[in-house]
């Protein structure tokens, strides 16, 4: 296989195991124990880092090189594991949600260098195979930090989990410091490049963002495109552990089942974008689907029984298919933000990602963070009709696309 493909999907791996953990373990540990959903969505503030990490992009593009700051994140997201290792969520919720906040800080670090090792490394006819490794990389290493650790929790303990997590980190700095040739020619401007000033004026850096063809539309769709289909999947396996489902029937059915669909949905949607490599033509048939398998979905919620077999295989099977197609839409979405990051300039590429990437982060997270005082407030029944209300606003966003897409 080609080394840069290997060098992005270990690294990709290993930056998936932080949302893996607080998305897939998280909720379903705090749930179990009692917690509001109120509460359990409040968690996910947690993940604030990725929505600041345009502000420290800048310097991961300005300074040192992407096997620098690589080192720095992964060495710190390995020491936080040793830490949470140490405490038990039980008696020291706080200190270890602190070290779940470090966590995401040093992993939106590792993001910034890692994409923009992914700009520069990938050709156009390589992004469709490129974002496929991503996206397929980093769900695995959610898998095995989500599904995975919930499914063997009661096994190993909380604290021997973390130790191997620190271990698996240890690891990917010392293959990171390995491939250092690769790493050490990526990230610095070419020396045929005009030089460019150092600026950190964030009115300027934003002006020259927005100055980027197609950054306005693409900005404007990763922050709708998530937002009904976040609200499902979050909410449905609580929905299902409030039904009768165990934590480990949910981790091992949503946590890593379910995450294999989502695997091979963002591996065909490769396939199909090295092909064509216009995103656009395929996400809006894509969205269409993901909005009428939500129907079936809202459907299940308005006439579940938990007594029927019938409806537990039909809640797992509409679990199923929402992977599979998610994981189509977020392969051909992040193509799509690639393809709009490499039209800007090479000094300030891993910036311009990293902005259309937190854009994508807040509008799921906004909403993440708002959907448990939602489901609260109106019930899961009335709640998923707003999240088809807002799956079908991005399908209307794409068909109204201007020509040419991002």
């Amino acid at each position: 296989m080609n080394s840069k493909y290997v060098l992005l999907g270990g690294l990709y791996f290993v930056q998936g195991m932080p949302y893996g953990l607080q998305s897939g373990l998280l909720p379903i540990y705090l749930r179990s124990v009692g917690l509001s959903f109120t509460k359990i969505s409040l968690a996910k503030m947690l993940y604030l880092p990725w929505i600041l990490k345009v502000l420290w992009a800048p310097f991961v593009d300005q300074y040192y090189t992407k096997q620098t700051w690589l080192v720095l994140s992964m060495s710190g997201l390995g020491l936080a594991c040793l830490a949470c290792a140490t405490m038990s969520p039980e008696t020291n919720f706080m200190p270890v949600a602190a070290m779940l906040l470090l966590m995401n800080f040093f992993a939106s670090v590792q993001d910034i260098a890692v994409d923009g090792l992914a700009i520069r490394l990938l050709g156009q006819h390589e992004i469709g195979y490129g974002n496929t490794i991503q996206v397929v990389a980093y769900k695995l290493g959610s898998v095995l930090a989500g599904g995975g650790l919930l499914t063997l929790m009661h096994l190993l303990g909380w604290g021997i989990l973390f130790l191997l997590l620190a271990i698996v980190y240890l690891l990917a700095v010392l293959y990171v410091w390995s491939a250092s040739g690769l790493c050490l020619t990526v990230g610095r401007p070419s020396e045929d490049s005009q030089p460019r000033a150092r600026t950190f004026n964030p009115w300027r850096i934003l002006q020259e963002l927005l100055c980027v063809p197609g950054t306005l539309w693409t900005a404007g769709f990763v922050l709708l495109y998530k937002l009904g289909e976040q609200g499902a999947t979050t909410m449905f396996p609580l929905f299902l552990l409030d039904h009768g489902f165990s934590p480990q029937q949910l981790g091992f059915w949503n946590g890593m089942v379910a995450m294999v669909f989502s695997i091979t949905g963002s591996s065909l949607s490769g396939q199909l974008m090295s092909k064509q490599r216009q995103p656009l033509s395929l996400l809006k048939g894509l969205l269409l689907f993901r909005f009428c398998s939500l129907n079936f979905q809202t459907f299940l919620v308005f006439t579940y029984d938990a007594g029927a077999s019938l409806f537990k295989g039909a809640a797992i099977l509409s679990i199923f298919v929402q992977h599979f197609t998610a994981g189509m839409i977020t392969t051909l979405a992040f193509s799509a933000m690639m393809q709009c990051t490499q039209k800007a300039d090479g000094s300030i590429q891993a910036t311009h990602y990293s902005f259309l990437a937190t854009l994508e982060v807040l509008g799921k997270l906004a909403f993440s963070a708002s959907v448990g005082s939602l489901v609260d407030w109106l019930g899961f029944s009335s709640s998923f009709c707003c999240f088809l209300f807002l799956s079908f606003t991005s399908v209307l966003y794409v068909l109204r696309a201007p020509p040419g897409g991002s």
